[in-house]
């Protein structure tokens, strides 16, 4: 059971270039895990559908931890020209990125936009407030443990959960915000669900 997200990461970088970015950094974890890989294969797909070629050098792979996330910003920072975007495959790590490229003088989203993976809370406590993907771990839980549940009073194989996918949604909000666009709902968000 999971999201989509070779999905996912098409539809965040079709946000990007939909406010206007052409150079978009993405920073990624291990790419041996499927996750990383599929976002990474989405992030190509919408560059490839957009007309924008794909750049290694934009293209960062990390621990995705604090001093990762650190050293991700300094290396766009020495990026001749500089991303005007970057997705980030978590959310802690887009908003640790985020804090190093504001101390260095960027305007988030005026210089550069960010969007991030997940939905933590600490999406929500940033300024400017990060654009996500809400990743519905409680419902995945749930739908897990109704599973389990069944198994276990012998009504259906265990295995039935296996090839699940779970929908997923992006959360528009400041930090992505190029264009002047206006949020929608009463949480301060813009909701795409794919």
């Amino acid at each position: 059971m999971a999201i989509d997200n070779f999905k996912a990461g098409y539809q965040v970088t079709s946000h990007l270039i939909e406010q206007g970015c052409k150079r978009i950094a993405h920073i990624t974890g291990n790419l041996s895990r499927n996750v990383y890989e599929d976002r990474l294969k989405g992030y190509r797909q919408s560059l490839t559908e957009h007309n924008i070629l794909f750049d290694e050098n934009y293209v960062i792979v990390s621990n995705m931890d604090e001093q990762s996330a650190i050293e991700a910003a300094k290396h766009l920072l020495t990026l001749q020209p500089m991303p005007d975007g970057i997705f980030v495959t978590n959310d802690n790590c887009a908003v640790v990125c985020m804090q190093a490229l504001k101390d260095a003088g960027y305007s988030i989203p005026g210089d550069i936009a960010i969007a991030g993976f997940n939905n933590d809370i600490i999406s929500r406590m940033v300024d400017p407030k990060l654009t996500t993907i809400n990743y519905p771990g409680q419902e995945m839980g749930e739908i897990v443990a109704h599973a389990l549940v069944n198994h276990l009073e012998g009504i259906a194989p265990l295995t039935t959960t296996s090839n699940i996918i779970i929908k997923s949604e992006l959360i528009i909000r400041e930090s992505s915000l190029k264009k002047n666009q206006k949020i929608n709902n009463h949480n301060g968000n813009t909701v795409s669900n794919f």
